[in-house]
This record gives C-alpha cells, structure tokens and sequence, in this order.
C-alpha cells in the first residue's frame, strides 16, 4: 500500500487548531500536506460539517486525526470518500446514537473530574486555575497558562451530538492512548479504542499529548498513512 500524503486535522473542545503546530511541523517536513480544520465546536453537526469541507478539498486520500472531542467529529465525519484512516488521540470514539455526554455519564471507578464550570449561556468553560493540572499537566508552564488563557468556549449542544454512523466501523483506525490524561481517563481511552478495533499506541502524556508529545503523535499518523497495522 502507497503512503497517503494527506492529513486532516481535528482538534477538540477548548482549545483551536493552533495546537496541532507541532504535529504539522513534524509532519510537513516529512513532505505530507496537512490541514488543519477550525471547528466552531457548537455542535457536533456543525463540525462534521466544517470537517467535510476541508475534507472535500484534498486532492487524494487523506488520514483524518481527532484529539478529543475531534474524535466524535472524526467518528462523524470520516465516512467521507476521502478518508482512508483514522487516528484518535486521547479521544472519543462514540458508536452510532452515543455522544460525548453519553460516554462521559459512567467514568471508570476512581476517575479524575474534570473541573469545567457550570455552563454559561449554553457554553462551557474549563477552571482557568485548575486547566494545567488537569488539560496540560505535561505541557510547559507559560504554554499552559496559555491555553487557559485562551479557551474556546465549547458549546453545550456539541457534547449533546449523537453520532449517526461510525466511520470506525468502515474505514482502519488507530489510537494513541495517553497514560496521564486526566480529562479522559486512560481505561475508558483503552476501552473505545478496543470497541473500535483500532490499532492501538500508549505513551505517559497529559490530555494535551499532541503538544507534550508531537513526535509520538506524528509517528501514529505516519503509520496510518503507510497502512502499518502493528
């Protein structure tokens, strides 16, 4: 199997595309083309779409990544003809008629809590004091502080979306587990990588992998794009 050039980015709830920096460094070097999607994340309608749109310009195949909440709208989304892999990272991966809200109603026995504020005019912050420790807690101080800085509020009715179809079920994916993540805990991380069948990769790494951890990141993705299944 040829090596896809394409890769399509995802990025979750709080934060924007900016975070994928790393990763599209790393990954452009290496002569991919890469695209990162800005999802609005005010649902999860809205952002399939916004996906499929970046996703409609790709002059090939691509391999489509979601970290976090983009797992849900890569689960969404990757039924497009142009998707050829998955990868998740530190993600959501629902089945049809789940949600992020469905999946984050029983956490594993002894699972951190996330500390995201009560909602405020349908939308969601995380505690700005509490977002390193439990978003980034790998992540350099000041960038932390940045991103807690920065959030994105996360639209209430995006946790809501449900799923129509898993694209897991028809198109390869992969998963990277992170082992310190303490937004989505790594059992019920291991849990939906299993489900989906995915080939899976674990390594210590906050929720915020993809910035405390491009290289790791990167190398899943160029695994998919080779078609590697081990």
């Amino acid at each position: 199997m040829s090596t896809v050039k394409n890769v399509v980015l995802v990025h979750g709830g709080f934060v924007d595309g900016s975070g994928w920096q790393p990763v599209h460094r790393l990954l452009t070097r290496e002569g991919f083309n890469v695209s990162v999607v800005q999802n609005p994340t005010l649902s999860l309608e809205g952002d399939a779409k916004a996906t499929r749109q970046i996703l409609d310009v790709q002059d090939g195949p691509a391999v489509l990544v979601g970290h976090s909440y983009g797992g849900a709208v890569i689960t969404e989304a990757g039924r497009h003809e142009s998707v050829a892999a998955l990868v998740y990272i530190a993600a959501f991966a629902p089945d049809a008629g789940e949600s992020v809200n469905s999946l984050l109603a029983d956490p594993p026995p002894g699972a951190p809590v996330p500390p995201i504020l009560p909602p405020r005019d349908g939308y969601l912050f995380l505690d700005r004091e509490k977002f390193a420790a439990s978003f980034a807690g790998d992540v350099a101080p000041e960038d932390a502080r940045f991103m807690a800085d920065s959030q994105v509020p996360w639209g209430v009715d995006a946790l809501g979306g449900v799923v129509t179809e898993a694209a897991w079920r028809s198109k390869p994916s992969w998963y990277l587990v992170a082992g310190d993540d303490k937004m989505i805990p790594p059992p019920a991380q291991r849990a939906m990588a299993d489900r989906a069948g995915a080939t899976v990769h674990e390594v210590p790494g906050s929720h915020a992998v993809y910035v405390s951890r491009p290289e790791a990141v990167a190398e899943l993705i160029k695994q998919a794009a080779a078609g590697h299944q081990a």
